[in-house]
């Protein structure tokens, strides 16, 4: 699947994990929730940049495993190498091309306030 920024600095390819559109979450830690997005799963060999990377900018807090991952110019969200698995990438689902977040029905929700890694 082909993902895109606002603006369209950034590109990305995107494999989705097994179950597709049907991995699709939110999260309830103090940074999901302020920034509202769905995530969908895709391996870590399943996200490539394909234009763009110069413009990425890199958040990261507290462990420092999450590594999130915004467009410079205009903001966006794309993507996150995910703290609960690090062998995968949350995806924005928003990004992706031909998807329509609010199609996707009730989306389930994860338990972020209590993270294992907290424990």
């Amino acid at each position: 699947m082909k993902g895109t920024c606002h603006c369209g600095a950034v590109e990305l390819e995107v494999t989705l994990a097994e179950g597709g559109l049907a991995t699709a979450r939110r999260c309830d830690c103090s940074f999901c929730m302020r920034r509202g997005a769905v995530a969908v799963t895709a391996p870590l060999g399943g996200v490539r940049v394909v234009r763009g990377e110069e413009v990425l900018t890199l958040y990261e807090w507290g462990t420092r495993t999450a590594k999130h991952y915004f467009c410079s110019i205009c903001g966006i969200y794309t993507h996150h190498r995910r703290r609960s698995n690090p062998n995968e990438y949350g995806v924005n689902a928003a990004i992706l091309e031909g998807v329509n977040v609010r199609a996707l029905g009730e989306i389930p929700w994860n338990d972020g306030v209590n993270h294992p890694s907290d424990r």
